[in-house]
């Protein structure tokens, strides 16, 4: 009995994918745990392995195409078999579905509107035209277009269409720099090209309108003094050489510890109820060509900022090869955003669903500041935090935010609470 290969679901975002190359052909023999093909997903491009054995009898959905999940793709089976009615009854059962979704709806109960009558037809009036700054180009008593010789030899050459220009000289006479002008027009407009969304780009678009227009957002943002930070940070780095912490890895640590104390923050909305987190797993938001990932760095509270950074660089890598597995992009209780190394100063960042919130974190910044009543250089950093109002209110975020700021402003309480 042929068996139908569907698409499968690669993460729990997505809802289509793309075979991005087949590495078996119609006629070939597979055996069961043999890669059939590599599929894109919103996240990644994944080797898809075979469950039954038999002959490759057919591909549905070529290279380069997309499909739904649990759609057909293929079907093995055994050869000479007749799969045409198989084909058939694959291709009926997502359009059952949606009719059966749509016999369900509920009909409109009561009495029947009456027919709604037409409004009496009214004649348009013609209106006189808003007299233009320029002139449309008036025609010589011949009938030919006032424009001067120059203008016309240039609009020759150059395949200018005069109908579309309007003069600019006496009586609407069209001179060079209107010929000029047009051709720089057309070109600026001609300037572009279109680019099909691929399914990455799809799902960012989705997820992130979703929780922006249903997700009600508000803002709270810090300025944080980063002397200790920066002092901290070059004293670790040289002591552990050739290992090198960042900035961000300090961040998360801090935003992690802190965390905990806020068991308000490490929540997200359910709908019908608020899931509060035990574990601490932060996402840190990653920019790859296609647009962006977030891997997780989970339990960050209790590992070392070592280990964190090994973590986040190995998973940067591989979210740029699109090598991530999808248990690295599942399952975070919080999200960071860091645009500081692009020298960004300040930003705001949309929620990552499930969480509650996203902190986006700033560079740092050299500025004057006074301290001990004395003017000196000291390094800032300004992170703002979204924050969905349905679960966390803003005495709640602010608060967090000062636990936040007391670890990362002493970093000897931060790193006192684990092995560096």
């Amino acid at each position: 009995m042929a068996e139908i290969i569907k698409m499968p679901k690669l993460s729990d975002t997505m809802e289509e994918g793309v075979i991005a190359n087949w590495l078996v052909k119609v006629g070939d023999d597979v055996s069961s745990g043999d890669v059939l093909a590599e599929i894109e997903s919103d996240k990644a491009t994944m080797e898809y392995e075979s469950f039954p054995s038999g002959k490759l009898l057919h591909i549905e959905v070529e290279a380069g195409k997309s499909a739904p999940v649990d759609s057909l793709i293929a079907i093995i089976g055994k050869e000479g078999e007749d799969i045409k009615s198989i084909i058939a009854e694959a291709k009926a059962a997502p359009a059952a579905k949606t009719e059966e979704k749509s016999d369900n709806k509920p009909q409109p109960s009561g009495p029947k509107p009456e027919p709604v009558k037409s409004a009496p037809k009214v004649e348009a009036q013609a209106r006189p035209a808003a007299k233009a700054q320029s002139a449309v180009p008036k025609e010589e008593p011949d009938g030919r277009t006032k424009i001067s010789p120059l203008a016309r030899r240039l609009a020759e050459e150059r395949g200018v269409s005069l109908r579309s220009i309007r003069g600019s000289g006496e009586g609407g006479r069209i001179v060079k720099r209107d010929i000029e002008n047009s051709r720089s027009h057309v070109a600026q407009i001609e300037r572009s090209r279109d680019v099909e969304v691929n399914q990455m780009r799809k799902t960012i678009a989705r997820r992130l309108s979703e929780s922006k227009f249903t997700a009600p957002h508000f803002y709270l943002t810090i300025d944080l003094d980063m002397d200790r930070a920066v002092e901290a940070r070059k004293s670790i780095n040289e002591a552990i050489r050739p290992e090198k912490i960042s900035f961000n890895d300090l961040v998360i640590k801090a935003v992690a510890v802190a965390l905990k104390d806020h068991p308000g923050v490490n929540a997200g909305w359910f709908g019908d109820f608020i899931r509060y987190n035990e574990h601490v797993h932060i996402g840190v938001a990653v920019a790859v060509e296609d647009g962006l990932l977030v891997p997780v760095v989970r339990h960050a509270d209790g590992k070392p900022l070592t280990q964190i950074s090994s973590e986040v660089r190995d998973y940067a890598k591989r979210a740029k090869s699109k090598k991530l597995q999808p248990q690295e992009w599942e399952g975070n209780t919080f999200t960071i955003s860091n645009l500081g190394m692009f020298g960004i100063e300040e930003f705001t960042a949309i929620i990552n669903p499930p969480d509650s919130c996203i902190m986006a974190i700033g560079g740092i910044r050299q500025e004057p500041v006074v301290k001990d009543g004395e003017i000196r250089i000291g390094n800032r950093m300004k992170v703002t935090m979204s924050c969905d109002h349905r679960v966390v209110d803003g005495a709640t975020g602010a608060q967090f935010l000062n636990t936040f700021k007391n670890y990362i402003e002493n970093p000897i309480v931060l790193l006192g609470m684990s092995e560096i």
